[in-house]
């Protein structure tokens, strides 16, 4: 039987095309839904593409190709396992929230975000609260910065510096995810 549809003769003939078009489709809106975003952080679309891969190497496997399903299985491994080594040994995006409470003195604004900045830090966006005497008593930034996702050792340096220079009461680092896009 071939798959160019109804010849003239025939009343009804199926079209092969049809199955693997509306099992793709659905796979795709499956893997639409997987895909979330939250501010700047985009997560599922690997788990999407994954889906729909499989869901491509399942139809090879299931009309017959299983050397053309085989060669799918052993280009998804590699992009899956290889390129994840790979991407752990590059510098990616990373964000975290720093909130900085003054000690027995007060805080400069000027001089904190001087700081930040010459340590390597990129501020995306910035909050004060004033005290007395229009003392700055805390600061609070989006920071961002390029690292490995397992250095850990760039932070943890930079803040203690920082608590010693400024005499801070507090630091509070909370680390967020890596950035998409």
């Amino acid at each position: 039987m071939g798959v160019a549809g109804k010849p003239q003769t025939s009343f009804a003939v199926m079209d092969l095309m049809r199955l693997p078009l509306g099992i793709l489709s659905g796979m795709g809106f499956i893997g639409g839904g997987v895909i979330l975003r939250k501010g700047s952080i985009v997560r599922g679309v690997t788990t999407a593409a994954t889906l729909w891969f499989v869901t491509v190497m399942g139809l090879c496997f299931g009309g017959g190709q299983i050397g053309l399903g085989l060669g799918a299985l052993a280009l998804g491994l590699f992009v899956l396992i290889g390129l994840k080594q790979l991407e752990k040994c590059m510098k990616q995006s990373r964000q975290a929230t720093l909130i900085l409470v003054a000690g027995p003195v007060p805080l400069s604004e000027i001089e904190l975000t001087n700081a930040i900045v010459a340590a390597g830090y990129k501020i995306a966006s910035a909050s004060v609260i004033i005290g007395e005497n229009a003392a700055l008593r805390e600061m609070s930034c989006e920071v961002i910065w390029h690292a490995r996702h397992d250095d850990f050792s760039q932070p943890l340096a930079f803040l203690k510096g920082l608590g010693t220079r400024f005499g801070l009461a507090k630091i509070d680092w909370r680390a967020g995810d890596k950035m998409s896009g």
